[in-house]
């Protein structure tokens, strides 16, 4: 839904490191509409400007801890 946007994340990823490192970027399309300290000002501004669905909030941060997730499983089989 949102790959566009995301995509465009991660190709200028470095750049964006240079220029907002550890802020939330908002993202619409392939542009930085906005950044911000707070994930809730990120989205309660930009929801207040977009349709919700059509941005995209991304931390940035060096690497992929912002937007991979890893999960463990207790299951064991015999």
């Amino acid at each position: 839904m949102l790959d566009k946007e995301f995509n465009y994340y991660l190709k200028h990823q470095n750049e964006l490191l240079e220029k907002y490192n550890n802020r939330y970027l908002v993202i619409v399309g392939e542009n930085v509409v906005g950044d911000y300290d707070k994930l809730e000002d990120a989205l309660q501004r930009s929801g207040e400007k977009y349709k919700l669905g059509t941005f995209l909030i991304q931390e940035c941060t060096e690497g992929d801890s912002a937007y991979t997730a890893t999960f463990h499983s207790r299951v064991r089989f015999n």
